[in-house]
């Protein structure tokens, strides 16, 4: 997956520095961040940013498709820059962490969508990570 910043330098997308720091907050592997964590990380490289830039550039780059728009049992919304690869979500239930899971694609037949058009699919696996295993192993 190409990074968030060079496809939107690559769409030719005006990269002013507050821009190009919400960018580059979304970049690594399993990013899924709500809004306040891309202000936490952008404010690291450009103290000036604004939380309203955040959300502004966030919601630009949603319509664009440049990111998706998760929704998390927290009830905030997370970003995920993972635009170009058929994904699901793997979500522990107790921490909240988020990955990308690649798996095929489930198939509704057409016998089971009552006449819907069918738009997107969006699976979540609820799970425990390893980490909150351990600690509920340890738990008296």
């Amino acid at each position: 997956m190409e990074p968030l910043v060079v496809r939107l330098r690559d769409r030719g997308w005006r990269l002013t520095a507050q821009r190009r720091v919400i960018a580059e907050a979304m970049t690594g592997e399993h990013v899924h961040l709500a809004a306040d964590e891309v202000y936490e990380r952008a404010r690291r490289a450009l103290p000036e940013v604004s939380l309203a830039t955040v959300y502004n550039t966030l919601n630009e780059l949603v319509g664009m498709g440049e990111l998706l728009e998760v929704a998390h049992p927290d009830g905030r919304k997370r970003y995920d820059p993972n635009v170009d690869e058929r994904h699901h979500h793997l979500l522990c239930v107790d921490c909240g962490r988020m990955l990308d899971v690649h798996t095929d694609d489930p198939r509704l037949p057409d016998d089971q969508q009552h006449g819907f058009e069918l738009l997107e699919v969006e699976i979540t696996f609820r799970a425990r990570c390893p980490d909150c295993a351990r600690v509920g192993m340890d738990a008296p």
